[in-house]
């Protein structure tokens, strides 16, 4: 299924929204928007993909249901991170959960000052262009401050490949979307020699599978639609300016593949980059490789 694209603007037809998100990679946790599971996708190697029910993306679980819960459980999931900051989960009186028989782990991309007024007036006027030059800016920030976040999460995979597990910031857009991209791109650039060429070639998930799933974000958002409006309605430039606030629903197919550009060309791929920001060996990069992939048939 196809993300419908628009600029963010309009309301998407609720029986379109209704079918997306009651099929995969959706996967429905009461009290939980956007979760979708990133398993499944086809990788470079034939009969290899990404291993369904290991990770998964979502927003905010500060409202998880009781139903929630037990839906996490059934899932497996036993590990939690949160890539938001205290500033913005006290704004929204959002606090972290507690969740029976999950570890959350604090993983904030950003630091407290990084919330300052001036930082946040001039993330917010990005945000408000909803041009993809704007994203980009937004995601190199998100780049060069996450990578301690981003390298816990990736040394889970490394560590623990039978444990399940949900990463997610406020929204399940930026933040995770670029942990995402780099979950399922870390195999893409790398020139292997010929000892790891398998394994590279198992972790391989091309472009249009990650930018497809950045996409799947505007619809996964949109029942939160109103609720979205009225919690950026409490801020200065949002408030009587609702398209600007609602340019930031927008999570178009063409963002992550310029994103994706960036992270090449300025960051030395994903390989590089984690290197240079995770802290990452080359040996932790095969690792993760391997524990990210299956073969269909071993499901059988």
């Amino acid at each position: 299924m196809t993300a419908m694209s628009d600029d963010g603007l309009k309301p998407l037809d609720p029986a379109y929204v209704a079918e997306v998100i009651s099929n995969p990679p959706f996967v429905p946790i009461p009290g939980v928007s956007n979760v979708r599971d990133l398993g499944s996708y086809p990788t470079t190697m034939s009969n290899v993909i990404t291993k369904p029910g290991f990770m998964f993306r979502a927003a905010e679980v500060s409202n998880i249901t009781k139903e929630g819960v037990e839906k996490m459980r059934a899932l497996r999931i036993t590990t939690v991170f949160d890539l938001r900051s205290d500033p913005e989960m006290k704004k929204y009186s959002t606090p972290i959960p507690t969740i029976e028989e999950v570890h959350i782990i604090r993983t904030p991309v950003f630091k407290n000052e990084d919330y300052s007024p001036e930082s946040m007036a001039k993330k917010f006027e990005l945000y408000a262009r909803g041009t993809t030059e704007a994203f980009i800016q937004l995601y190199s920030q998100i780049l060069d401050h996450g990578g301690k976040a981003f390298g816990t999460i990736l040394r889970h995979v490394r560590d623990k490949p039978n444990s399940p597990f949900l990463f997610h910031c406020t929204a399940g857009k930026d933040r995770t979307g670029v942990m995402a991209a780099i979950l399922l791109k870390v195999g893409v650039s790398f020139l292997p020699t010929s000892t790891q060429l398998h394994i590279t070639q198992l972790a391989s998930v091309d472009d249009h599978y990650i930018c497809h799933d950045y996409s799947l974000t505007r619809v996964g958002r949109e029942p939160d639609r109103e609720k979205v409006i009225k919690r950026l309605s409490m801020e200065p430039l949002f408030a009587a300016n609702t398209d600007a606030a609602l340019r930031m629903l927008t999570s178009r197919y063409s963002t992550m593949a310029a994103f994706l550009e960036l992270l090449e060309r300025v960051y030395g791929g994903v390989e590089g980059y984690v290197k240079k920001y995770c802290g990452l060996t080359e040996e932790d990069i095969s690792r993760i490789r391997t524990n990210l992939v299956m073969s269909p048939r071993s499901r059988i």
